[in-house]
């Protein structure tokens, strides 16, 4: 039978895994060395030889010309899956492919020593090998942006909520202060946030506060007014406070109307709308 770079890559992986496997790992550490190193040694231990089973299945289904056939699958999702791991666990780009780059070294040697004797073979076969772990590499780098991004929307998200808070105030209101730029993804927070607390504290008032929000223009009007009409499907009226005079002429040079919404300049006059509405009333003690 022929021998071609496949075949004898999947000879090698299989005779010498063992081998290929403590070179590997001590290629790993290597790099671990000069990087930290943030997963425990028995964790790459089973990685690595995890991936050395699907990498050695995988060449014997399609070959390593591409890695795009049904063949590379469990290979393509181990590497997204390992590197959107690592992402979260907060590993670099960098030590991320070095998982597949520290490869290299011991299956050259161990080219080195099966070609001693057919030495006009072996640029081909460290060429081939060489451009299967390039490739797998980048899929891992690329995979490991990915999880950094969705990490990074996460954590924007996280942020957005925290800055966002819905407060009770007392049975049946909530106030929401806004602070700083609201555009329509925070809108969407603020709205579900929202939302989840009327059903929650079966409130029937909310004041949005947008004292420091820096700027008011139709979009943020719009998104106000979305907010403020969800509310009511909900059965939970809204009063806009925090209308200072810039903002109040913006909306007049706009052409906005936030007729159909309560609005007062302050929280405290807010406030006392609400209490209005609700039959109550704050006294000083001892007032008759």
């Amino acid at each position: 039978m022929t021998t071609t770079p496949t075949s004898r890559l999947v000879d090698l992986i299989s005779r010498y895994e063992e081998e290929l496997l403590h070179d590997w790992l001590q290629e790993q550490r290597i790099g671990a060395g000069r990087g930290g190193g943030l997963s425990s040694e028995e964790e790459i231990k089973r990685e690595s030889r995890e991936f050395l089973a699907l990498l050695r299945a995988a060449l014997s289904d399609g070959g390593a010309e591409t890695l795009e056939g049904a063949s590379w699958g469990s290979v393509r999702d181990y590497l997204s899956a390992l590197s959107r791991s690592r992402a979260r666990a907060g590993f670099s780009p960098s030590e991320t492919a070095m998982f597949v780059f520290s490869l290299k070294q011991p299956l050259f040697a161990r080219l080195s020593q099966e070609l001693a004797d057919d030495l006009a073979a072996l640029p081909d076969a460290i060429w081939d090998v060489n451009a299967l772990l390039d490739r797998l590499g980048l899929l891992t780098t690329e995979e490991h942006q990915r999880g950094r991004e969705a990490v990074i929307r996460q954590q924007q998200r996280d942020l957005i909520e925290l800055s966002t808070p819905v407060v009770k105030l007392w049975e049946g209101v909530l106030a929401v202060p806004l602070i700083g730029t609201l555009d329509s993804e925070r809108t969407q927070v603020v709205m579900e946030s929202l939302l989840e607390r009327i059903v929650e504290t079966n409130s029937t008032m909310a004041i949005i506060d947008i004292t420091g929000v820096s700027t008011v223009d139709t979009l943020v009007a719009q998104h106000l007014l979305k907010t403020v009409a969800a509310a009511r499907l909900m059965g939970a009226d809204c009063i806009i406070s925090g209308i200072r005079p810039q903002i109040a002429q913006t909306i007049v040079h706009l052409g906005l109307t936030l007729s159909e919404v309560t609005t007062k300049a302050t929280m405290a006059d807010a406030i006392a709308v609400a209490l209005e509405r609700a039959g109550l009333h704050i006294s000083s003690i001892g007032e008759s």
